[in-house]
């Protein structure tokens, strides 16, 4: 439908355009300084419209994460090559999902605020997201140490120093702006190899 020849913005882009808004105003503002009136504002709509689509912040909040870090295809690739016991392409997988080409901080500015303000996001973050990856790769290591393939170590220290890595990568190039002297499928290829040429027994380890 058309209003003096613009086309009307169908409810689920009214909900994207918040969800925008509403991520960028907490990414500057913090989440104390960024009201539901400034959301509105940003977003171009009453404020009304916000606490239809968003009846708590809540589910605010949890909207901003599904849209800024989708799993479900991810963790699809990740469980395939899981299944098929190729290291290579498991770790190769969560490091390309965590390190995207032009990357929007405003993930990383958000979570940087939210826990630094012990904000209900972070924890929902961590619970919802962090957690996935955290426990699932230290589920993935331990089988691999089972095998064989992995020399023993604590599964959820390796999987936090492999995420480690990735998240030192992401705070120097997205939020400090860092310039990469390398392409980004070669800094994430050289992370994965790093971290596997250590972990890795001499049985296990595969071809780079």
């Amino acid at each position: 439908m058309k209003k003096n020849g613009k086309r009307k913005a169908s409810g689920q882009e009214r909900q994207a355009g918040i969800i925008a808004a509403a991520a960028a105003l907490f990414a500057r503002r913090g989440f104390t300084g960024a009201t539901t009136k400034a959301i509105a504002r940003t977003a171009g709509c009453s404020e009304a419209l916000v606490f239809k689509y968003f009846p708590t912040k809540r589910a605010l909040y949890a909207a901003i994460l599904a849209e800024k870090v989708p799993l479900g295809e991810m963790m699809v690739a990740v469980e395939d090559a899981a299944k098929k016991k190729d290291d290579r392409l498991v770790f190769t997988t969560l490091a390309r999902h965590r390190i995207r080409r032009n990357a929007d901080p405003t993930l990383l500015r958000l979570l940087l605020f939210s826990a630094l303000e012990g904000h209900e996001l972070s924890k929902m973050f961590f619970k919802n997201q962090h957690r996935v990856f955290y426990d699932y790769l230290a589920a993935y290591i331990e089988q691999r140490t089972r095998d064989g393939a992995f020399r023993r170590v604590d599964p959820l220290l390796g999987a936090r120093s492999f995420m480690g890595l990735i998240a030192h990568h992401r705070l120097l190039h997205e939020l400090f702006g860092v310039a990469l002297h390398r392409s980004q499928e070669e800094c994430i290829e050289s992370y994965v190899s790093l971290f596997l040429n250590g972990i890795q027994t001499n049985g296990g380890k595969t071809s780079a």
